[in-house]
């Protein structure tokens, strides 16, 4: 008989597991940091900078044109000529003021002082004392309504009739001078962002056919283990994608820095210089819309490199394979 107790089994030790390894990250055919990709950047960026700065300084001249053009059309300026004496020329710049408030489309008729008539002219004659004693003509600025304007050749005529010595202006001159002048700016900008974008095309071109190769072996291996030429140039189309974009946010970034600074530049300069600079573009900073106009830059250079990219690395893979 047996009097030993029994011992209590051990559990079984289960065998150690492997630790599964985690996924290999699928490499890309066009490394990130290879010398086409940092060099590429590089240049992509400083073009959106340029094509930027170009459609903010067109866009910001439009706005300051079509504001220029809103004044003008909203304004007239009657001009009596200084013919006899002096109390005979105010006493026809009084009338002609009654005549032009009385009739429809005027909002307002005001004469102008001497001294506002001389502030016109300095400009032109520059500050001295005896501008004040030339013969100026008297000055009438007549502010038209928007909703029911008058029409200008009828009141041109009645006020000629009245009022020989009064000579009406409604500034069209001014106006068509002012649209030629923004549509030629705005013609020379376009023509300046064509050539980045063609520049854009043509370096994207070169750097593809670097990087093709440079990875030559890489492209013929695909090619031996059946890999589609679709597949290859989507690669190489993927990596210049996202390298336009990551250098165009940074070129339009740097150029919506340059303009947030326009107005701290303004301040630095002198007196005349900075009256001048407000008069041409305003303030130099741009609005939401202006802002938007950069993005859009950026949106447009991005699609530049992929579609080139597409069609430069299928043309060059067709002409390998031949």
């Amino acid at each position: 008989m047996n009097t030993h107790t029994p011992q209590a089994r051990l559990p079984a030790v289960a065998p150690p597991q492997k630790k599964p390894r985690p996924p290999r990250a699928r490499a890309p055919i066009v490394p990130a940091g290879s010398v086409t990709g940092r060099s590429l950047g590089v240049v992509i960026g400083i073009m959106v900078f340029l094509a930027c700065l170009t459609a903010g300084a067109v866009y910001i001249v439009n706005q300051s044109a079509s504001a220029w053009l809103r004044d003008i059309a909203s304004e007239v300026t009657v001009q009596i000529k200084p013919e006899g004496a002096t109390e005979e020329v105010e006493k026809t710049a009084n009338g002609v003021v009654s005549f032009l408030n009385g009739q429809n489309g005027i909002r307002n008729a005001s004469l102008l002082t001497l001294d506002q008539s001389a502030e016109l002219v300095e400009p032109w004659l520059g500050q001295i004392s005896a501008i004040k004693d030339l013969p100026l003509p008297r000055l009438v600025a007549v502010q038209i309504d928007r909703d029911s304007p008058p029409d200008i050749t009828t009141l041109r005529a009645a006020l000629g009739t009245k009022y020989p010595a009064a000579m009406l202006d409604d500034h069209r001159a001014w106006q068509s001078q002012i649209r030629r002048v923004t549509g030629s700016l705005a013609m020379a900008g376009l023509a300046i962002i064509a050539l980045v974008a063609t520049a854009t095309v043509a370096i994207v071109v070169s750097a593809a056919r670097s990087a093709i190769a440079s990875n030559r072996d890489i492209v013929e291996v695909l090619n031996f283990v059946g890999a589609e030429e679709r597949f290859i140039a989507r690669q190489f189309e993927l990596h210049f994608l996202k390298l336009g974009v990551k250098a165009g946010i940074v070129g339009a970034t740097a150029a919506g820095f340059v303009f947030l600074s326009m107005p701290l530049i303004a301040e630095y300069m002198s007196g005349a210089a900075n009256a001048e600079y407000r008069r041409l573009v305003g303030t130099g900073r741009l609005d939401f819309m202006g802002y938007f106009a950069l993005m859009a830059v950026v949106v447009v250079i991005a699609a530049i490199c992929q579609l080139t990219s597409r069609y430069g690395v299928r043309r060059i893979l067709d002409a390998q394979n031949q």
